[in-house]
């Protein structure tokens, strides 16, 4: 009786996953429009700081709510902080170049991410790739490279920089599969929130400090909001549940990235950048599916072994 109640639990394990995805795709879709249109005017460190002590501020009082501080302790353990300067450096990185690029541009390099998740996987955990997940790989960086455009005149080196952050994401994605089952997600979500809050005060002691009207500082409330929302959303999708059922959701974001990005800033992508995004997509979707179907396969040999 034990199998069907298994296969049930993570079935319902699933079903909550995606929904958690699709809550924190279109989270930080909001807080990525938001945190663009404040940095026309806004330093980088300076917004990170102000949302980062909002975001902070709610997280805390969510997992006091959660009753999860008496093991606050557990933001210090070692893969919980690695996986939080992962996202400080790659919120830098990417907010950097997203200031510079279209929303919709800037979302579909990010979703190039299991691509980059496969050939980590490779270096770092020694898994194999059959032939079919390297077409698709290839297949996909053609992709990015559509969407970049390298040009004749030179590299976009906010295209560049955008990817480069897309692959410090797929290492923070992957260190969080190794913390811990017994970690409350919310603490992992204040550790994240806390570390990327250091990091850019540690920048804006050299930025200096940019005058803020009240408009700014409630739109960085509502981008906290968000911020705090998406980071536990995924969180919670991406411990709880299969990564090869919850990862396609992603895809979501890009659909919502393309709809703000034209409605509010009229930013429509060129013939070669939709190639691209095609090409993307199809590759994305194709690896998790094989990724799927292998992990299925492996749960039945083990089944059929008895273990």
């Amino acid at each position: 009786m034990t199998p069907p109640i298994t296969a049930e639990r993570r079935a319902q394990a699933n079903r909550v996953g995606i929904l958690w995805m699709l809550l924190a795709v279109t989270a930080f879709i909001c807080n990525d429009a938001l945190i663009k249109s404040l940095g026309e005017r806004l330093p980088t460190a300076q917004m990170i700081v102000v949302r980062g002590v909002m975001a902070i501020t709610l997280i805390l009082l969510v997992a006091w709510r959660m009753g999860a501080l008496p093991r606050i302790a557990d933001v210090a353990r070692g893969w919980v902080l690695l996986r939080a300067a992962c996202e400080g450096i790659g919120t830098f990185m990417y907010l950097a170049a997203l200031y510079h690029l279209p929303l919709g541009n800037a979302t579909a390099i990010n979703l190039s991410s299991p691509l980059f998740i496969a050939l980590l996987a490779v270096v770092f955990l020694r898994e194999r790739v059959d032939r079919a997940r390297w077409l698709a790989i290839g297949a996909g960086f053609v992709g990015v490279l559509l969407v970049i455009q390298p040009r004749a005149d030179g590299f976009n080196l906010y295209a560049w920089l955008c990817l480069l952050a897309t692959v410090v994401y797929s290492m923070r994605d992957l260190l969080t599969r190794k913390i811990p089952a017994g970690t409350p997600s919310i603490l992992v979500t204040l550790a994240t929130a806390g570390v990327v809050w250091l990091m850019a005060g540690a920048v804006l002691a050299v930025e200096g400090w940019q005058p803020m009207g009240w408009r700014d500082v409630a739109l960085l409330g509502l981008a906290a909001v968000c911020l705090a929302t998406g980071y536990h959303s995924v969180i919670s999708a991406t411990r709880h549940a299969e990564i090869s059922v919850v990862a396609p959701f992603r895809y979501v974001s890009l659909f919502w990235a393309l709809l703000i990005g034209y409605l509010v800033w009229g930013d429509v992508p060129n013939g070669l950048a939709w190639a691209g995004i095609g090409l993307l997509l199809a590759a994305g979707l194709f690896m998790l599916r094989q990724q799927r179907t292998q992990t299925r396969a492996a749960a039945r040999a083990r089944s059929d072994q008895g273990v």
